[in-house]
C-alpha cells in the first residue's frame, strides 16, 4: 500500500506494473482488481472520460508506456454542470426531493416517443384499425421502458455512455460501422422532425409559409435552441418539460373535443386481440413498434444520466440512482403513452371506417381549401400528419386544426433538440471528436435538410409525408446496433460489477430484443416488397448479406457476454469482451466488505 502511494505521488516515474493493470482506481480508495494481461493496440482506447469532479485525476494510456499519464479532459458534453443529489435521511427508502433531483433525463428521453414519426403512426393506427391496436402501443411502450432501463444503468454504473463503451470494447472496423449505422438513424429521425415542423408551420400560416420555407426555418430555430443550455441544465430540462406540456394540452384538447368511446378504448388497450384484422392492420401494428423504439434513444439516455452527481465508488448511491432513474423514466413514458393514446383515440373515434368521399364532401361543405387532397372515391381514408390536421379542421372547426399544428410543431422542435444531443454524444463517444455544437449540428442538419428541401420544392406534401415510411424503415434497420450492444455490456460483470444483469434479465432482454428486431425486419420486408421493382430487390438482397453478417457478429459477442462460453474462440479476447474490460471503466465499485484488501 505504501509503495502504491509512493508511486502515485511520484507521478512521472515509471513502475514495473502490468500492462493490463487497472488504469483508474476508485478515487476514494486505492485498490487493484485482478485482470488478465493483454495490450491495447488502438489509440481510441487510450482516452478515458472525465470523472465529473475537478479534483480527481484525469488519465489516459500512453503509446510509449503502459503507465497512466495526466492529460486534459478528453470528452465534453452539453452538460457542463452536475446536478447535486440532496441528502434525505428521514426518508431512507423513497424521497420526493431526491426524485425531483433525478427528474429530467427520462423526460428528455421520452420525447423520442413523441416525435412526428410516432404521431403519424398513431393517427394511421387509429384511422385504419380503430381502437384495436392500443394494446400494441402499450406493449411497445413497456418494452421500450425495460430497454431504456438497461441503457440508463450502463451510464449510471460505469460513468460511460453507450457510444463510449462501444468505442472502448469493439475493434476498429465494427466500431466505425456502428457509428455509421447510428448516424443514419439520427439523420433519419432528424428528417422526420424537419418534415413535421415544416408541415406544422404550413398549417399554422394557412399555407402562407410554403413547405420549403418551413424546411428552411427549421435550420434557424435549431441553432437558436442550441444556446438554451447556456442558461443551466435545469432550465433546459424545464424547457423540454414545457414542450411536453404543450403536446399534452393540444392533443388532450383534441381528445376532449372528440370524446371517444371510453369502453372501446379500454377494451382495445387491455385485450390483445384484433378482430377482423388483415394485412393493413398488421402493418400498422408493426409500424407502431418500429416508431416507438428508436435506436439513437438508447445512446441518448445512457448519456443523459451522467448529468447527476453520483459517487460511483459507493454502491449504495449507485443503487439509489438506478432506482430513481427507473421511477422517473416510468413516469415520463407513462406521460408519453397518454399523449400517444390521445392521438390514436381521436382518429379511431372520428375517422375509422371513413372513406375519401365522405371526407371530401365534408371539407367541401366547410369551404376548406385543402378539400382536393381527398379523391372523390369510396377507398378507405388514408391520413398523415398534414391530412390529419386538415380533416380535424373540416370536422371540428378551424381551432382543432391550429391546435393540432401547435402540437406537431412542439413535437418536431423537441425531437430536433434531443436528436442534436444524440448526435453530439455519438460522435464524441465513437470518434473522440470534440466538435463545436455549431459544426456538429450544421453537418447533420445539412444532410437531413437537403433531400427534404428538394422534395418540398419539386414534389407535393404527399411525397414529403410519404418519406416518413422510408425513414421508419431506415430506423428499424438500425435497432440491432443499439439493443444488442446495450444488452452485451450490461451483462458483463467485468463492466457492471455487482450490477450486471442477472439470469432473468439476460433471458428477458434477449427475448425482447429478438422480438423487436424480428418485428422490425418484417416491417422492412413488407416495405421493400411493396416497391415492386427488380432492381430494388437485388439491391436489398446484397445489402442484406452484409447487414445480417454484422448483426450475427454482434449477436455472437452478446451470447458470449450472456454466459455461453462455449462460443468463445482462441482470439475472443481481442474483441474486448474477455480481455481487460476493467481498463475502460472510470470508477470501479467499492467492495462492501470493509475488511477486504485495498
Amino acid at each position: 500500500m505504501k509503495n502504491l502511494t509512493k508511486k502515485k505521488k511520484m507521478g512521472g516515474k515509471k513502475s514495473e506494473s502490468n500492462p493490463c493493470e487497472l488504469v483508474h482506481v476508485a478515487y476514494s480508495k486505492d485498490r487493484q482488481l485482478p485482470v488478465t494481461p493483454t495490450s491495447m493496440s488502438d489509440q481510441n482506447y487510450q482516452q478515458l472520460d472525465d470523472l465529473s469532479v475537478e479534483s480527481r485525476p484525469k488519465r489516459i494510456l500512453s503509446d510509449d508506456s503502459p503507465e497512466p499519464v495526466v492529460d486534459a479532459e478528453p470528452f465534453a458534453t452539453y452538460f457542463d454542470e452536475k446536478i447535486p443529489i440532496p441528502e434525505d435521511e428521514t426518508h431512507s427508502w423513497f424521497s420526493f426531493r431526491k426524485l425531483w433531483a433525478f427528474t429530467g433525463p427520462g423526460f428528455l428521453m421520452s420525447i423520442a416517443y413523441l416525435d412526428p414519426g410516432n404521431i403519424e403512426s398513431d393517427l394511421q393506427s387509429g384511422s385504419v384499425a380503430g381502437f384495436k391496436l392500443l394494446w400494441v402501443l402499450l406493449a411497445a411502450t413497456i418494452i421500450g421502458l425495460l430497454l431504456q432501463r438497461l441503457a440508463a444503468r450502463l451510464g449510471v454504473v460505469t460513468g460511460l455512455h453507450l457510444a463510449e463503451m462501444c468505442n472502448r470494447q469493439y475493434p476498429k472496423v465494427p466500431r466505425i460501422a456502428l457509428w455509421l449505422m447510428v448516424e443514419l438513424a439520427i439523420i433519419g429521425s432528424d428528417m422526420q422532425e424537419v418534415i413535421g415542423s415544416a408541415i406544422a408551420l404550413n398549417l399554422l400560416s394557412a399555407g402562407v409559409i410554403p413547405l420549403w420555407g418551413g424546411v428552411l426555418i427549421t435550420i434557424i430555430d435549431t441553432f437558436f435552441f442550441l444556446f438554451l443550455d447556456k442558461y443551466g441544465l435545469r432550465k433546459l430540462e424545464a424547457f423540454f418539460g414545457f414542450l411536453i406540456t404543450v403536446m399534452a394540452l393540444t392533443f388532450g384538447y383534441e381528445y376532449i373535443r372528440v370524446s371517444p368511446n371510453q369502453g372501446e378504448l379500454l377494451k382495445g388497450m387491455f385485450f390483445p386481440y384484433c378482430k377482423d384484422c388483415g394485412a393493413p392492420q398488421l402493418e400498422q401494428a408493426v409500424g407502431i413498434v418500429g416508431a416507438v423504439i428508436m435506436p439513437h434513444n438508447m445512446y441518448l439516455h445512457s448519456a443523459l444520466v451522467k448529468s447527476r452527481d453520483i459517487n460511483r465508488a459507493n454502491k449504495k448511491e449507485v443503487r439509489e440512482a438506478n432506482k430513481y432513474f427507473f421511477i422517473e423514466s416510468t413516469i415520463a413514458l407513462f406521460v408519453s403513452f397518454l399523449i400517444n393514446v390521445f392521438v390514436v383515440a381521436v382518429f379511431a373515434e372520428s375517422f375509422y371506417g371513413k372513406t375519401n368521399q365522405e371526407v371530401f364532401y365534408e371539407c367541401l361543405n366547410k369551404s376548406s381549401p385543402q378539400s382536393n387532397l381527398f379523391p372523390n372515391n369510396t377507398d378507405p381514408l388514408h391520413v398523415d400528419i398534414f391530412k390529419g390536421g386538415v380533416v380535424l379542421g373540416c370536422f371540428f372547426g378551424a381551432p382543432a386544426l391550429y391546435i393540432w399544428a401547435v402540437g406537431i410543431l412542439a413535437a418536431g422542435q423537441s425531437s430536433t433538440m434531443t436528436g442534436t444531443y444524440s448526435g453530439q454524444f455519438v460522435m464524441e463517444g465513437f470518434l473522440n471528436l470534440k466538435w463545436s455544437r455549431f459544426a456538429r449540428v450544421f453537418l447533420t442538419r445539412s444532410i437531413a435538410i437537403t433531400p427534404t428541401l428538394l422534395v418540398a420544392i419539386f414534389k407535393d406534401v404527399e411525397h414529403l409525408t410519404g418519406m416518413n415510411d422510408f425513414l421508419n424503415v431506415l430506423q428499424s434497420l438500425q435497432l440491432p446496433f443499439a439493443l444488442i450492444p446495450v444488452l452485451t455490456f450490461t451483462s458483463l460483470p467485468s463492466v457492471m460489477s455487482d450490477f450486471a444483469n442477472g439470469i432473468g434479465w439476460k433471458i428477458a432482454g434477449g427475448i425482447l430484443i429478438l422480438v423487436v428486431c424480428s418485428i422490425n425486419m418484417y416491417f422492412v420486408v413488407v416495405y421493400v416488397s411493396a416497391l415492386g421493382h427488380i432492381a430494388y430487390y437485388v439491391g436489398a438482397a446484397v445489402l442484406s448479406v452484409a447487414y445480417l453478417c454484422f448483426v450475427a457478429y454482434l449477436t455472437w459477442q452478446c451470447l458470449v457476454a450472456l454466459g455461453l462460453s462455449f462460443l468463445q474462440c482462441g482470439q475472443t479476447y481481442n474483441l474486448g469482451l474477455t480481455g481487460c474490460p476493467e481498463l475502460f471503466i472510470l470508477q470501479n465499485m467499492e467492495m462492501e466488505n470493509p475488511t477486504s484488501p485495498r
